[in-house]
């Protein structure tokens, strides 16, 4: 039984150790193609230094520069606000259990208008108490489609209501941009920065 049990901690030490273990971390600048030079130059002028998924995304310039693109729009120019954008943000992140995601969006949201307790229950995978009534509209909506893949009459009716097709696309490319990132990161294995709110836990599979 001892055996048994000291297998099964070894494995999961193992499996967790493996998980920390970074895959694809930054490129140094002597290993670049000409390619990754010029997206590491457009984004550093763009945006500034390169970071977290846009390190691992440089692999694949075109792809990299194309899904800028995205995160131009549904960041600072799609139909939600800050503190709803930030909102649908944690929802996906807490979806993927992708700590990077949620470090890097948890403070925005809570600077954005975001209630912190709202942050914490979905954090810890609860329903969040409080909410406000179009944050309540967008985490039905957001939930059933991430985790049912689809959305119910009733959820689609009060979301069209409340905020018309035009933002209900904007939403969905929202939370399709942050789930492949979440993808990308958890692929690489990319660190969490020191320093950022706590740690986000993985949803046991």
């Amino acid at each position: 039984m001892m055996k048994c049990a000291l297998a099964v901690v070894l494995s999961l030490a193992v499996s967790l150790s493996a998980f920390a273990q970074e895959r694809m971390g930054p490129i140094p600048a002597e290993k670049m193609t000409d390619a990754q030079k010029k997206a590491a130059a457009d984004h550093t002028a763009a945006r500034g230094q390169l970071t977290g998924p846009w390190q691992v995304l440089l692999r694949s310039p075109e792809l990299m520069a194309r899904v800028r693109g995205l995160s131009d729009y549904v960041r600072w120019n799609g139909a939600l606000s800050p503190r709803l954008s930030e909102f649908v943000i944690l929802i996906t992140a807490r979806e993927w259990s992708q700590p990077y995601e949620w470090n890097a969006h948890q403070p925005l949201a809570v600077k954005g208008g975001l209630n912190p307790e709202i942050a914490k229950a979905i954090a810890d995978g609860r329903r969040p108490h409080g909410m406000a009534e179009d944050e309540e509209i967008l985490y039905d909506f957001a939930t059933e489609l991430l985790q049912n893949r689809s959305v119910s009459d009733a959820t689609y009716a009060r979301t069209v209501a409340k905020f018309g097709e035009k933002a209900i696309l904007d939403t969905i490319g929202l939370m399709g941009h942050y789930s492949l990132i979440a993808m990308v990161l958890n692929t690489a294995r990319t660190p969490v920065p020191p320093g950022g709110p706590p740690m986000l836990e993985r949803f046991p599979r």
